[in-house]
């Protein structure tokens, strides 16, 4: 039988074996993504989620909030605020990218 301690020895290990293997992943997500002054932000409004990740990590200013109805069978909101790049500002750096938790923000060419 398995005892306690070896069962938590063996949850750290499997852990620290995911914790790597998404650091892994990460990092080769962040090495694929285009960047630099040929490139520019782009958001995909329907996967925006409005929470103001983009615009905190965004050193240029170059993100800001905009207002649209909420469209929703279920529920009634008078607004709810969407994400646009303002592209001549833009330089390229992928932060916005990497912040974003819905992966609303890809990076295009110019």
């Amino acid at each position: 039988m398995t005892s306690s301690d070896e069962l938590r020895k063996r949850r750290e290990q499997e852990a620290v074996r995911i914790r790597t293997s998404l650091n892994r992943l990460r990092g080769e997500q962040r090495a694929s993504l285009k960047g630099g002054e040929t490139a520019v932000a782009f958001v995909e409004e329907r996967l925006c989620i409005g929470c103001d990740q983009c615009t905190i990590v965004c050193d240029d200013d170059a993100i800001e909030m905009y207002k649209v109805d909420m469209v929703s069978p279920l529920i009634h909101v008078e607004s709810n605020q969407k994400a646009k790049i303002l592209r001549a500002d833009c330089t390229g750096c992928r932060l916005c990218v990497l912040a974003c938790p819905t992966d609303a923000i890809t990076m295009i060419d110019r």
